[in-house]
């Protein structure tokens, strides 16, 4: 049997368009979708995957926590308007500065030594700023607020 020179050529032709099929479309072990066999492309899995891994939250600014906290100091101890700015930016700095010690990741000593200085500081600056009977009611206020919390934490802890 002769193979003539057209039959010959078409053969090739045939065959590296083949070549080239197969190459763009995988080898037919796939899913038609050009994952050649499940090598590539998107994997499908039954297992439920999360959209994202949870972004922390930003931690609130200086300005930010005495904002959210001044309407109650100001009802509680009645602030007028120049009281409460003065409470407001005191509050503020000693905050800024609470933050500025956790940044920098001192000794727990140097830590509690830097703190309390600055305690010191916010009552020094509102003994002198307000009238004695409303500087009297925010020390209270203060001691109050931090009882509550840690009476909240021991229920939660006594009930597990």
């Amino acid at each position: 049997m002769k193979i003539s020179k057209k039959h010959l050529i078409a053969v090739i032709i045939f065959i590296s368009v083949f070549t080239e099929i197969q190459a763009q479309y995988g080898n037919g072990y796939g899913n038609g979708y050009g994952n050649s066999g499940g090598y590539g492309g998107r994997q499908r899995s039954s297992i439920p995957q999360a959209e994202s891994a949870p972004e922390k939250p930003e931690p609130l600014t200086a300005e930010q926590i005495v904002d959210s906290e001044m309407p109650n100091i100001t009802e509680a101890l009645g602030l007028n308007p120049f009281e409460e700015a003065i409470v407001r930016t005191t509050l503020t700095k000693s905050i800024q500065k609470r933050i500025e010690l956790q940044i920098l990741k001192l000794t727990p000593e140097k830590t509690r030594e830097a703190i309390e200085k600055i305690g010191k500081e916010q009552d020094e600056e509102l003994k002198s700023a307000l009238p004695e009977d409303k500087y009297e009611a925010f020390v209270e206020l203060q001691k109050n607020r931090f009882k509550e919390k840690k009476k909240k934490n021991k229920k939660k802890k006594k009930k597990d």
